[in-house]
């Protein structure tokens, strides 16, 4: 089904099913223990050993010599592989560095061997008695003092590395009310509650690995790249992950190891990256440094407007898009972006929740407060002044739909924003100094393809198959959602299969594209299959009513168990997109408001309350996309005040690689949540009339706890995260 213009009426828009608050039909399983995550699928095949991977212990050089005698003769040892005998293997394309190091090193924690034994214990054991020799080289791991090389990037994901409309270097200096500040944004991890991991079999030549992965197709595909083998003899599964958020839209060395170890010790062999290596042998977001220039007028509108963003990377790294939501965000005449990307020799850096907007808007909603206070303006006013209907840097286009003035407005107003005192650090509760902050929230609306396969069988029930991805969003429920609309049958009715690289290829769990996406191929594989049972019974399948279990057509009505017959009947669609993504700008909106209280003796901060509201076109479930919005809150709470990857700038590693060290926040950090979703539709996205929102709510987020500690203290924090050190000297004094 390819879709070319706006959304009328259909079967969704009944919202009998869609758009109603059902618990996730996986939370039995989850909550039970039953759910088959990758590393304990006991039941996929028999035998399996244990590998235990040996990542680099220097960030860059090379490996002189690898004895492995020792763990050779260890107990319970089958097979070790390095790169001198793992065989000829290529590299991903979506991956910059190589899943195997050796003999070059290109990063620290880089996989350079790979033991694989009888237990676990045996493996680790045996790995410790692996002696490597290296040669050490001279590593850039310095952001800072790597930026005055950076270059230009190559266009990406993100779009053009540069981008201007206008004059803007005369625009901003001749602007009457003139902002240009620095800020930091530090290296961050996902610390995802399950590790990487994979089961690899080989059956002859084909090869099965049962994974934690959140784009099979991507991940298929690289893997049998990597491996030199036709993609037709790779299966990849994974029906469950337990969190992913970007950092395992990619292959990863557990499942390229663990079919390396399969192959070398003819058994299937599991591995699960030890936590340690999860931060530097995978990915992460990659710091930034960026400057934000503005200028207004004296009433508040934005004459001038300037993002620049460094980051940096490994070869064939990409750029962190840290200027993206700033081409979108606010109206102004005078526009420059760029980017710029530094080559550093650090892990590989890549997507995270909101790759892009997160880091930009960390710096770009300070900025907008910064400049309020110059003007003497309310935050939430500055904002709404320079709000636009059209993008700024291609004004033909309108956005589909643009709600960010009611959600500023609408959140001021459930947020009590009137009693927030303009003139920082006058309000205190107890020993706490409190302030409030605001940030304005955007993400982009993806399109990408996605299909899908429905059976309805003999019994009534409709099963779907595609190889979509759940990482704990709701997959399974809109999916079955979606199906049990379009074909008029309760959810019990509703079989959902997911995360099979033998299932059609959806878009896939990522970027915040899966749920409209996802569904919308449910729902072109669902109208296919409406036509399928309309033509076999006779009826016109512009009439066929699909509703409580029946297929109805004037005055005929047929059970839908009876019209599929002993064989049943298939259907297979995908949706695909037009121009309708170029015509309109598509893009997700919100506001976040954060009251904080700041100790008036030791400077810690306490996040006292939040409030966010979304317009992000039709919800199609309100619980599991609540549940999606305040995890993302909660994870701007962590880049705010908590989340550093700190780089060992002598030898390159983030040394804080475990859990102990990086901290994120736990439930006595967060306090009452709440969220609204605006009434919105949009038929420009999709026939569900939906968009993507898991990652609006994390865009902003860190800003206006930014903004709030500013408005309790005083004191202004432009490099992440906000930790006490930052504000204790600089303490105002109260009685």
């Amino acid at each position: 089904m390819r879709f070319e213009h706006p959304a009328t009426f259909n079967p969704i828009d009944q919202l009998k099913v869609v758009g109603h608050p059902t618990s996730r039909i996986d939370g039995p399983k989850k909550t039970t223990g039953t759910a088959p995550y990758a590393y304990e699928r006991h039941d996929v095949v028999a035998n399996q050993a244990y590998g235990y991977v040996i990542g680099s212990a220097i960030g860059k050089g090379r490996i002189k010599a690898i004895d492995l005698a020792a763990a050779s003769d260890a107990p319970g040892v089958l097979a070790i592989v390095t790169a001198e005998n793992a065989g000829k293997l290529d590299k991903g394309e979506r991956n910059a560095a190589p899943l195997l190091g050796g003999p070059e090193i290109a990063h620290y924690h880089q996989a350079v061997a790979v033991v694989v034994a009888e237990t676990f214990e045996q493996a680790r054991a045996a790995a410790q008695l692996v002696r490597i020799d290296y040669a050490k080289g001279e590593g850039k791991f310095d952001l800072a003092a790597a930026a005055d090389g950076a270059i230009t990037p190559k266009p990406s994901f993100g779009g053009p590395a540069d981008t201007a409309v206008g004059e803007f270097g005369s625009a901003f200096a001749a602007a009457p009310v003139q902002l240009d500040a620095r800020y930091t944004t530090p290296d961050q991890g996902h610390a995802m509650m399950e590790p990487h991991a994979s089961i690899a079999a080989w059956d002859g030549d084909k090869l099965t690995v049962w994974t934690s992965n959140q784009m099979i197709a991507w991940g298929a595909g690289d893997l049998a790249k990597t491996l030199r083998i036709p993609k037709d003899k790779v299966r990849m599964v994974s029906p469950y992950i337990g969190g992913g958020f970007g950092g395992k839209l990619f292959l990863r060395a557990d499942v390229l190891l663990a079919a390396l170890g399969a192959r070398a010790a003819k058994r299937p062999v599991k591995i699960a990256l030890q936590r340690p290596l999860m931060f530097n042998n995978t990915t992460h977001r990659p710091a930034t440094i960026q400057r934000i220039r503005i200028g207004a007028e004296r009433d508040g509108k934005i004459t001038a407007i300037g993002h620049e963003s460094w980051s940096g990377n490994v070869k064939d790294g990409e750029a962190e898009t840290a200027v993206s939501q700033t081409r979108l965000l606010y109206a102004g005449a005078n526009r420059m972006t760029a980017m710029r990307l530094a080559a550093l020799d650090l892990p590989e850096g890549n997507a995270m929740r909101a790759p892009g907007e997160a880091s930009g808007m960390m710096a770009l909603e300070i900025a907008i407060d910064e400049l309020a206070e110059k003007l003497g303006m309310d935050p939430v006013a500055l904002r709404i002044v320079n709000d636009t209907q059209v993008d700024p840097e291609h004004p033909e286009r309108r956005f589909s739909q643009r709600q960010l003035v009611r959600c500023l407005s609408d959140g001021a107003a459930r947020f009590g924003w009137s009693r927030r005192n303009a003139e920082p650090g006058k309000l205190r509760d107890g020993r706490f100094l409190v302030g409030m902050g605001v940030a304005a929230a955007f993400r982009n609306n993806l399109l990408t393809k996605s299909a899908a396969r429905v059976r309805l069988d003999q019994q009534g029930t409709v099963t779907v198959e595609t190889d979509m991805t759940d990482i704990g969003t709701g997959s399974y429920t809109i999916i079955a959602q979606t199906a049990a609309e379009m074909m008029g049958v309760p959810l019990e009715k509703v079989a959902v299969h997911l995360g099979d690289s033998d299932f059609p290829v959806s878009c896939g769990s990522g970027g915040q594209w899966g749920g409209n996406n996802s569904t919308a191929g449910v729902y072109a594989a669902c109208i296919k299959l409406r036509e399928a049972i309309a033509q076999k019974l006779g009826f016109n399948s512009a009439e066929a009513e699909f509703t409580d279990g029946l297929v109805r057509a004037g005055n005929r009505s047929v059970p839908l168990a009876q019209a599929a017959g002993r064989d049943g009947i298939v259907a297979e669609d995908a949706i695909e997109y037009g121009d309708l993504a170029k015509t309109y700008q598509q893009s997700t909106f919100g506001a976040h408001f954060v009251e904080v209280g700041v100790d008036a003796d030791t400077a810690e901060i306490r996040v006292r309350r939040m409030l966010a509201v979304c317009a992000a076109g039709r919800i199609l479930n309100p619980k599991a996309a609540r549940s999606q919005v305040i995890g993302a809150m909660t994870m701007g709470v962590g880049a705010a005040l908590m989340e550093d990857l700190v780089v060992d700038k002598r030898h390159g590693l983030f040394i804080n690689h475990d859990l102990a060290g990086y901290e994120v926040p736990v439930h006595a950090d967060i306090p009452h949540q709440e969220m609204i979703f605006l009434d919105e539709t949009d038929p420009m996205s999709s026939p569900m009339k939906a968009k993507g929102v898991a990652e609006l709510g994390i865009c902003g987020v860190a800003a206006a706890v930014a903004n709030a500690v500013y408005n309790a203290t005083g004191i202004r924090v432009r490099d992440y995260p906000i930790t006490l050190d930052k504000l204790l000297d600089k303490m105002p004094e109260v009685g």
